[in-house]
């Protein structure tokens, strides 16, 4: 039998999810790593998060994961990927003091990934995300431009006509404030995608978001595809 198939016997290894997402433990960085990256030197530690499909939905996770342990966002970074498809693929990084908190924020990211791909609409044509908190914190701060504290919703479509019609339903929908719009040569890594991030009171961030996600399914379904969620939709 193979290593594969036998699972990873590494102290570091900490589990996989949803979009071949896997999460790793460092508890003491190599000091050249550390300064490559650059990590304060208190941080010995990191826990790092890297999925071949993922963007938004990763974003969210980290934000639920740093607000409930004692650790910071090193690194958030966004590439060309979904294994050849229309979108991203993410990798993210936690620092902390203690290892523990690390492992912690990388346990608790790969637990609410399950829920965040439920508001991921797929089919071959493309792709519909949309996705939402009540109080954004620094993972969303760092990626996607959010004001901390706020009721925040993302709006991604693919191809990026489907992005486009998202948002302008967003935008016009109700009473939010565009914080991010990213296209396929701005603000992305040249993916077939339009996004926008906006704030505003919860109702209304709530309101937008649905209304948007209907747009872009109906253009999907237009396109003669039927979108299905990744998961189980959580609103």
């Amino acid at each position: 039998m193979s290593d594969r198939l036998q699972g990873c016997s590494l102290p570091e290894f900490v589990g996989t999810a949803i979009g071949d997402t896997v999460g790793i433990v460092i508890a003491n960085l190599d000091e050249t790593l550390r300064e490559k990256i650059q990590l304060e030197q208190r941080f010995k530690s990191i826990g790092i998060v890297s999925a071949r499909t993922g963007g938004g939905t990763h974003a969210m996770a980290a934000d639920t994961a740093v607000k409930a342990t004692n650790t910071e966002i090193a690194l958030i970074e966004l590439c060309r990927d979904t294994k050849g498809g229309a979108g991203h693929g993410i990798t993210v990084i936690f620092a902390s003091e203690d290892v523990m908190d690390s492992r912690r924020a990388v346990e608790i990211m790969l637990e609410e990934l399950q829920g965040c791909f439920g508001n991921v609409y797929t089919c071959d044509a493309g792709h519909v995300e949309v996705h939402y908190t009540a109080r954004a914190s620094y993972a969303l701060n760092q990626s996607f431009d959010a004001p901390l504290g706020k009721a925040f919703g993302i709006t991604v479509g693919a191809p990026a006509a489907v992005g486009m019609i998202m948002a302008d339903v967003a935008m016009k929908t109700a009473n939010v404030e565009m914080n991010k719009f990213a296209s396929s040569t701005h603000g992305t890594c040249f993916t077939n995608e339009i996004i926008i991030t906006f704030s505003g009171d919860a109702d209304a961030v709530k309101q937008s978001l649905v209304a948007a996600r209907e747009a872009g399914l109906s253009v999907l379904r237009g396109m003669g595809q039927n979108p299905i969620p990744m998961g189980e939709p959580t609103w």
